[in-house]
Parts: structure tokens; sequence; C-alpha cells
């Protein structure tokens, strides 16, 4: 992948701990509210969803609930989720690519401006299948530096590829609402912020 070092902001966030054991890089953590790039109208457009890559520290699985925000929000979007993923690699065993265990450490340690091998092959691979040009990608998940009252926020991590020409369109992170990270309720909060954030033209 191509890519510069990140600008060093706030760390010990979520995803400093994730790249501690999972994807560790050179640059700091991207820190919950940081943007890069724009986040098109996405109506009309299939749209392959992939579960969250990454976690740490979060009660429940995230991935049902980013299909429900998504889906309840805009059904203006041809939404291609995880397991409509998955079954379609099923019936396609000897094509090389991958829904989950994607190679996207670097997004966390590095501004990426366009993906390569091996992740690209994959994407663009399963973009054929589905005659898909955009992936969604939740990057990573996990529990942000603490406040002062003890409670914590959940972030998430994701990003926007073109998988016909390996473009990033967007990354960013975002978080929900303080509170115990073992409340399932704060991590909901974070996705809501995800799916507001990515359908930013719905009102």
């Amino acid at each position: 992948m191509t890519g510069r070092p990140r600008n060093a902001k706030v760390v010990g966030t979520l995803l400093a701990t994730v790249m501690a054991f999972g994807c560790a890089g050179t640059g700091a953590a991207p820190s919950a509210g940081e943007f890069e790039g724009f986040i098109p109208d996405l109506r009309g457009v299939r749209v392959m969803v992939f579960p969250v890559q990454l976690r740490s520290g979060v009660a429940g699985d995230p991935d049902p609930e980013i299909t429900f925000a998504l889906r309840t929000r805009s059904t203006e979007v041809l939404w291609i989720f995880s397991n409509e993923l998955e079954a379609i690699l099923a019936r396609s065993p000897s094509v090389d690519s991958a829904v989950r265990g994607l190679p996207v450490g670097v997004f966390l340690s590095a501004e990426v401006r366009r993906v390569g091998d091996p992740l690209y092959g994959q994407l663009r691979r399963l973009g054929a299948l589905t005659n898909s040009d955009i992936a969604l990608i939740p990057v990573a998940i996990g529990v942000g530096a603490p406040g002062v009252d003890g409670t914590s926020v959940v972030e998430i991590a994701a990003t926007i590829v073109n998988v016909r020409t390996g473009q990033v369109i967007w990354f960013g992170v975002v978080e929900g609402r303080p509170g115990s990270v073992s409340d399932f309720g704060v991590v909901a909060s974070a996705v809501e912020e995800l799916a507001e954030t990515l359908l930013w033209y719905i009102r």
C-alpha cells in the first residue's frame, strides 16, 4: 500500500491498542474526529460492507449493529453486507479473496492514498464477483482513552475504497457516547455515529 506516516496527534486511543496487538506501524494512531477525503453520496451505488477487521476490548459483535444501522438509515444504497459477501465467495472457491482478516493495519499507522496488494487484489476480485466498485471496511473498533469520571468511549475506524482503482476515497475515526464499555449501548452509539457520518446527506 502507498501512504505517508500520520502526523502525531492524540495517542492512547483504541487504535494504539489495536496496533499493539495486531498491526504495529511506525506512525501515530489516528484519533476520533480525524477524517481524510470526502464521503460521496452513495445513493444508487452498490457498496460492499465488510465486517469489522480488528477488535479490542468491546462487548458483543458490532457487525449486526452496523448492518442494521446502515440498512435502516438508507434503503437507496445498494448494500452488499458481509453475510452476502461470504455466500458469494463460498460459491466461488477458486477466487482468491476474503471477507475477514484483511491486511488493513497500515490504515492505523499511515495516511493511505491508494491500497496495494494483497488487499487491492482481494477487493478487486470480490468487486468483480459482486459488480461493485466500492468497499466500506470498518478497519477497527475498540476502547478510547478513559475519561476523568472513569467512563470510556468506543471508537470505530473505517475506510471507503474504490476497488477498481485502489483509491482510498475516505478514512475516518468516529466515537460514541461515554459510558461503560461493558454496556453494548455504548458500542451501538459508536455505530450510530458511523452511520450518520457515512450517510451525512440524509436527515
